[in-house]
């Protein structure tokens, strides 16, 4: 494909969204500084979520890691750790995330291949030796069995001698988005959110520093969705979880200042950049509006981003180091609180050393050699910025109408309305790039034929079966009676309105297993089965 045959291409956004030759004052005209700007930290917080930014401390170079067992994505932390990552997020394999043990026959072939495996407190306590826990934030991608990867984590760092009120990070802990679009699903929405519910009591009371949930857009991205469609979902889902908060008797301000969220960084470089700032405001708006937040860091929407798995490519994966690049600014010029850089071998294995190294390399280059850090919200009144900001909020207004309408967020869902709306979306996006109105060099654009020439990390069966031993050694040596006890005192809360965070704690300290943690809640909330829209 030549440039010539590229002149006549759409100009439009990633999210097919209509981009003009030219703005002017006129696409602005209702737009008003204090109103829709203000200063950096400071309501409507479209500028940013604190006065300083950037210049008074740069964004948490969080790189998601983990891989086989818990020793070898221990080594990974440490060599992170040794260039420069500021802080650490958790990748977790299937069996893992779908509550199952590692000798699971279900968990046959999946142990450690996307993620690490944990199943057990000596799993938690290895993948964090020699890193203490007081020093070092932590980001958990988990959801349906959250609370029991937050209980091995807590357990963990009491062995270090840390207390609960010491440790600082994020739990993910987003179940709605995962019947949305990620489909890593356990229970049905009720009980879900009653565990959530209790995870927002109990942290913020006993574990301060914690964020307690990660509301992710970023998962509704990759299944598809557009950038409207990520920001309008997100953040019905987060104001779901506050409702449901403040329903369970919590009150408003004494857990929505630890709520966080979670965002994909694509390639449209203004879109994304809009984006983030419309969330800002809209959050600040709607938490301050609906549920009458006073405590500023309620209105405060903090978030973490990682750049677009989905834009990267298996043909010419060098290409995805200048992709990610590109995502990773757009992510900081938009305000990011911490901030993941793919790798380029990604969309082929998880990532090498080399390559993660390199990913870990751009952040600190934006960060330390760019610029783009030194001044707060540099974008502000672009006419392109700020009009594109203002569709970008009617957007969320319009999906809130439209919702209301059904009856709500699990309404919604129960009608599959979101997943209906994604997967158009979707399908919409994949057409373009078959009729060439959108673009991917070296796969439907200046392409050319030949493989991949990078090395690619391999995870064999014999870290499957080390762990596998592993678990069955665990078990062998605990005290059966005290595992059992725990878990008969936890099912038994699981039919009262106890808060159940206390008695999971508990079970992983008498060395119960996440699988047996989550059998146990299966035992009592039953499983959820998918919405069928097609």
């Amino acid at each position: 494909m030549s440039h010539d045959e590229l002149k006549d291409r759409d100009f439009t956004t990633i999210s097919g969204q209509e981009i003009k030759e030219i703005y002017t004052p006129e696409d602005v005209a209702d737009f008003e500084y204090g109103r829709d700007l203000g200063a950096p930290g400071e309501f409507p917080y479209t500028r940013g979520v604190y006065p300083s930014m950037y210049r008074g401390r740069v964004w948490t170079m969080r790189q998601f890691a983990g891989f086989a067992t818990s020793e070898e994505t221990n080594e990974r932390y440490r060599f992170l750790l040794s260039q420069g990552t500021t802080g650490l997020s958790v990748a977790f394999d299937m069996p893992t995330i779908m509550g199952h043990d590692s000798d699971h026959p279900l968990a046959r072939g999946e142990v450690g291949r996307c993620g690490v495996a944990i199943c057990t407190l000596d799993d938690m306590q290895t993948m964090f030796d020699q890193i203490p826990l007081d020093k070092i934030t932590t980001s958990m991608t988990i959801n349906a069995p959250a609370s029991v990867l937050l209980a091995l984590y807590i357990a963990t760092a009491k062995s270090q001698g840390v207390g609960m009120n010491k440790i600082g990070g994020t739990i993910q802990n987003d179940i709605l988005k995962e019947y949305m679009a990620q489909n890593s699903w356990i229970f049905p929405p009720d009980p879900s959110l009653r565990l959530i519910t209790d995870i927002f009591q109990f942290c913020s009371r006993e574990v301060p520093r914690w964020n307690t949930i990660s509301i992710s857009g970023y998962h509704i991205r990759e299944a598809g969705s557009t950038a409207q469609q990520e920001l309008a979902f997100t953040l019905l889902n987060g104001l779901t979880y506050v409702e449901r908060g403040v329903q369970a008797g919590l009150n408003v301000d004494d857990f929505a200042p630890r709520l966080s969220f979670f965002f994909d960084s694509h390639m449209d470089f203004f879109e994304e950049i809009a984006k983030f700032r419309a969330a800002r405001r809209i959050w600040a708006r709607e938490l301050r509006n609906r549920f009458g937040a006073k405590d500023p860091r309620s209105l405060r929407l903090r978030f973490h981003t990682q750049t677009a798995g989905v834009s990267l490519t298996a043909e010419e994966p060098e290409n995805n180091i200048v992709r990610t690049t590109l995502e990773a600014l757009s992510a900081v010029l938009g305000g990011t609180q911490s901030l993941h850089t793919n790798s380029m071998d990604e969309t082929l294995a998880l990532p090498t050393e080399k390559a993660v190294l390199i990913a870990l390399r751009t952040q600190q280059i934006i960060a330390y050699e760019s610029g783009a850090a030194n001044s707060i919200d540099p974008l502000a009144g672009s006419y392109m910025v700020e009009a594109l900001t203002s569709k970008m909020e009617q957007a969320f207004y319009d999906y809130d109408e439209r919702v209301k309408k059904i009856g709500g967020v699990i309404k919604a869902l129960d009608n599959a309305f979101f997943q209906r709306e994604i997967a158009e979306a979707s399908f919409r996006y994949q057409r373009a790039l078959e009729k060439k109105q959108k673009f991917q060099i070296g796969v439907n654009a200046f392409r050319r034929e030949s493989k991949p020439d990078i090395e690619l990390l391999r995870i064999g069966q014999e870290l499957e079966d080390k762990q596998v031993e592993r678990v069955a050694r665990f078990k062998s040596k605990r005290n059966k009676a005290a595992a059992h006890n725990a878990l008969a005192a936890l099912r038994k809360a699981c039919d009262s309105a106890e808060n159940l965070m206390p008695l999971i704690i508990g079970a992983v300290e008498a060395h119960a297993t996440l699988g047996e943690i989550v059998d146990t809640f299966r035992d009592a909330f039953g499983t959820y089965n998918e919405v069928k829209f097609i």
